[in-house]
């Protein structure tokens, strides 16, 4: 029965990857992958040896000698716990996505097209960069890398040059992202699951993620395609935004900041702490929503739908569901392996054939090579399972420079290649961007960046 779970995770797992090509949404064989895996262990249940206890994170002793009933109830337990963790992140998810489309709804991002007041391209380039890196920290890599483009789209009318920008804010919202609890699902995954803290995660990742940006950017500043000036156009359509536009936006993107303060003050959970702040900003929202049209002069179906409806019910409409739905299909398949100490055996015997490179600073150690694999892998499958993967294979306590290592390897490593990260797949959707101009143009950028920014980690840690 094991090895019919784990064929069905693979070929679940090979769907998703190639997505693309067999014109069906991710989400799909995700949701699909997580009920057969679980159902064919509620099936098989008086078959199997061995059971991972997730408390304890070691192989549950006296399995085999337990009764049908117990076995069953001791899943069900599982289950509901697994389920449990899932839906921090899913809900955490859900408030920062609501709290973003807050601020889109009050035209919060159209301020920051403000900063911008040269034409020289490499100048540009590290404006964007920088925007990306910063803000990835503070609304994820994926929603900075819509706002940024979207920007991008109304400044730079040239496709040919436009997507050699977004190449380069794919791998700067990447690298920022990867230093911020909130910035990365698969770093969140790590905060919420209690392997990194807000304060460790900084110091160790601060240096290696700036770097990560900085080094392919400076290089692509002496490229032809970021020589000279750009040609901006002037916006012929004068369209008046909300009065209250930079007010949301420092309060939404201070909102979201305050939830690891908030988890850092009263040890909850973090997605009470983005529900707190979700209400905040709803609340200034509700209050602000009666006066925004009617300080405009259009009377467009777009402003008409707006002012008919609250900008909380709006901005629930437009999150992306799809995502969400994805995260928990394939953060409960994973989790069937690791009940079923897949993923920990697997683990032991990855560490015990491995190089082992990196341990001899810190004997005991998971390999550094098996981390840098992690982020190789990143670039070609999904990064949400990998690292969903690497809590159930892996045991080392809270801050250990492990979870730091991966969640650097694993959010920067799919900037390689443009389907290795959500924000590549947004920008390739974004700008019709092909995949092998990506390979030939971006990814070597991304790669050197990527191992900088590693080498860059190897010596930081020596430093905690």
């Amino acid at each position: 029965m094991e090895a019919a779970i784990i064929l069905v995770f693979v070929m679940g797992y090979l769907a998703i990857t190639l997505e693309h090509s067999i014109k069906i949404d991710k989400l799909i064989p995700a949701l699909v992958m997580m009920a057969i895996c679980w159902a064919l262990i509620a099936l098989g249940i008086e078959g199997f040896p061995q059971w991972f206890d997730s408390s304890k994170h070691s192989l549950m002793e006296g399995f085999g000698s337990l009764a049908s009933e117990e076995k069953m109830h001791l899943m069900e337990e599982t289950l509901l716990h697994h389920l449990g963790k899932t839906s921090e992140i899913l809900v955490f998810l859900l408030g920062a996505m609501t709290i973003v489309e807050i601020i889109d709804y009050f035209d919060g991002f159209s301020t920051i097209k403000d900063f911008i007041k040269t034409k020289k391209k490499s100048k540009i380039l590290w404006i964007f960069a920088i925007l990306a890196f910063i803000l990835s920290a503070i609304i994820d890599n994926l929603t900075a890398t819509i706002v940024l483009i979207s920007i991008l789209q109304k400044i730079v009318k040239d496709r040919s040059v436009r997507i050699w920008f977004a190449g380069l804010i794919i791998i700067a919202a990447n690298a920022g992202g990867a230093w911020s609890p909130i910035g990365d699902v698969t770093t969140t995954m790590l905060w919420i699951g209690k392997k990194v803290t807000t304060s460790h995660l900084i110091g160790y990742l601060l240096l290696p993620s700036f770097l990560c940006m900085a080094v392919p950017t400076f290089i692509a500043s002496f490229l032809p395609a970021f020589k000279g000036d750009l040609e901006i156009e002037e916006e012929t359509e004068i369209k008046r935004k909300s009065k209250f536009s930079s007010t949301m936006l420092y309060l939404g993107l201070g909102a979201i900041v305050f939830v690891p303060i908030f988890k850092m003050i009263t040890h909850l959970p973090p997605y009470v702490g983005m529900m707190l702040s979700l209400g905040v900003v709803a609340i200034f929202a509700e209050i602000y929503s009666n006066s925004k049209f009617s300080m405009t002069d259009h009377d467009s179906e777009e402003s008409d739908a707006h002012a008919l409806h609250s900008p909380v019910h709006h901005s629930l409409s437009k999150i992306e569901l799809p995502s969400i739905l994805f995260f928990l299909g394939i953060l409960m398949a994973v989790a069937a392996l690791e009940s079923l100490g897949i993923l920990f055996n697997f683990a032991t015997s990855l560490q015990d054939n491995m190089p082992q490179l990196g341990t001899e600073l810190h004997p005991g150690g998971v390999s550094d090579l098996v981390v840098i694999l992690l982020g190789f892998g990143s670039a070609v499958i999904d990064n949400v399972p990998l690292v969903a993967a690497s809590l159930g294979m892996f045991s080392e306590p809270i801050d250990h420079e492990l979870w730091h290592f991966i969640a650097f390897s694993a959010g920067t490593g799919g900037s390689m290649l443009i389907i290795g990260s959500a924000a590549g797949v947004v920008a390739m959707g974004m700008e019709k961007i092909d995949f092998f101009w990506y390979l030939k143009k971006i990814a070597w950028l991304a790669a050197v960046g990527f191992l900088v920014g590693s080498v860059a980690f190897m010596f930081t840690r020596t430093l905690f």
